[in-house]
């Protein structure tokens, strides 16, 4: 659903080098300058020496009010961003503890916030702050869409699984191996049309185009801040010198529009009741499902084929044994109940989440003068000022997690679940839960459900799957090179 923040993986982010220490750090904090499209104080342009010299943090000295916590990292490069005559200073923290105390309006792509010309002439959910009026009505538009749908997630997850499994295994007996992204793409889209409001696709003028329809429209406007691995000299000048103009992506997202139009009239009813045009709410539906909810699941599904694949026979059967005994012992049913019962399989989903947040960049301003204390650093933040929080700073934090580069299944088993409060995908705490008021993911429940059903689905059918792994632009490309049918 809305998701916080937006997830570049294939950004090439530069990391510094830390040495530990039990005593604060004696260095300043270096601040890289980036440019924008947008700022609020233009401003003449600096040498670097300068920059670093003026925007350097403070010494590191006691506060009464420790953020203590996952490490800050001074000196990160930002993602791409387009260039203006405006000037940027964006300090790079990992702000886990401070999300109550950051401003998220027009931030959720970061410095460069694409034309609303691509959302029907809306702010969306995602770029509103939790103090505009918009954001309660939006949200709690959302809440009940979600409320609405809820009989009918697990059977249609099982119909469009289901599906995308004999495709996989249909191209696998013919080729010898399966691409899992674009019939996962196209399964994805099926289950959120299905589930969230109760329209098949592939019996309206929409059919099987939706993944193609959203990748176009997400590509035009995102374009001055995605990397797309080509050559510096053809790729700056193509994509990141100016935003590519709204109309380019319009015959797309129309069509979209149309369908999800047609498809929610019950939640655009109640939008109206709460005071929401009906354009406005289904231009919010839209961007939900689309952007966010396919956005993710587009991510995090291969995401868990790649790590439970790495896991091998071993954890594949464990995973098998305490699904299959637990959905037998509920009269062979798949409920919110019974997968209560399976705290491997839960434990396997949230490690998913952990090592490899589906959101791993968040943006917000300073609401005002703020304190970040890490493990062994504290630095000062004035107020508006930026900051950039990359996820697996701290999801990865081995003073926090143990073996933190590994995947570890049963990491969150037992008192593990302590550790939950860690895991930080959906910009707050997985042990916190969203509101009106606040600007955690309005599906964060629902996508943690749609990935325990794609890990349950998963060992009903099989008992053993082998992959080979590639990269692509939004994460992992995943190759099936055999499926074993269960046998227990």
């Amino acid at each position: 659903m809305a998701s916080p923040s937006l997830t570049f993986p294939s950004l090439q982010l530069q990391f510094p080098t830390h040495t530990k220490s039990s005593k604060p750090s004696k260095h300043k904090l270096i601040v890289r300058p980036i440019f924008a499209s947008v700022s609020e104080k233009p401003s003449v342009p600096v040498s670097q020496s300068q920059a670093e010299k003026s925007s350097s943090g403070p010494e590191p000295r006691n506060t009464s009010q420790p953020c203590s916590g996952p490490t800050c990292h001074p000196a990160l490069s930002s993602p791409p961003t387009p260039k203006s005559s405006f000037y940027w200073m964006e300090r790079v923290f990992l702000y886990s503890l401070t999300f109550p105390k950051l401003k998220k309006k027009d931030v959720f792509t970061g410095t460069f916030m694409p034309s609303t010309e691509f959302t029907g002439g809306f702010r969306v959910l995602s770029y509103l702050d939790p103090s505009e009026p918009d954001h309660t009505k939006l949200k709690r538009l959302l809440f009940f869409l979600l409320q609405s749908s809820r009989d009918r997630i697990i059977p249609e997850f099982h119909s469009c699984f289901s599906e995308l499994s004999e495709t996989l295994e249909s191209e696998l007996a013919a080729k010898g191996k399966a691409s899992f992204a674009d019939p996962n793409d196209q399964a994805s889209f099926n289950f959120l049309a299905r589930a969230l409001y109760g329209t098949k696709p592939a019996d309206t003028k929409l059919g099987t185009d939706g993944p193609g329809l959203i990748t176009t429209w997400v590509v035009f406007q995102l374009s001055p801040i995605l990397t797309l691995g080509l050559p510096k000299f053809i790729e700056e000048p193509l994509i990141h010198t100016f935003p590519l103009p709204a109309f380019l992506a319009k015959s797309s997202y129309q069509k979209l529009y149309d369908f999800f139009y047609d498809a929610s009239t019950h939640v655009l009813d109640e939008g109206e009741k709460m005071g929401i045009s009906r354009e406005e709410a289904c231009h919010n539906l839209l961007f939900a499902t689309c952007f966010n909810s396919f956005g993710g699941m587009k991510i995090i599904f291969p995401t868990i084929l790649k790590w439970v694949g790495r896991g091998g026979v071993k954890l594949h059967t464990q995973l098998a044994q305490e699904i299959r005994s637990v959905v037998k012992s509920n009269g062979g049913k798949v409920t919110m109940a019974s997968m209560e019962q399976m705290p491997l399989m839960k434990s396997t989903v949230y490690e998913a989440f952990r090592i490899e947040p589906p959101v791993a960049l968040q943006y917000g301003k300073a609401k005002q003068d703020l304190v970040i204390e890490s493990h062994d650093s504290v630095f000062e933040v004035k107020e508006g000022e930026m900051l950039f929080g990359y996820q697996p700073f701290a999801t990865k934090d081995p003073k926090i997690f143990e073996r933190s580069e590994e995947f570890v299944p049963d990491r969150f088993v037992g008192e593990g679940e302590k550790l939950l409060k860690h895991v930080l995908w959906s910009n707050g705490p997985e042990t916190e839960n969203p509101t009106l008021g606040n600007k955690q993911c309005a599906g964060k429940d629902f996508v943690v459900l749609a990935a325990r059903l794609f890990v349950v689905e998963l060992f009903l059918r099989y008992d053993s799957f082998d992959i080979e792994v590639g990269t692509s632009l939004l994460g992992s490309a995943i190759n099936l090179t055999s499926l074993k049918r269960a046998s227990f």
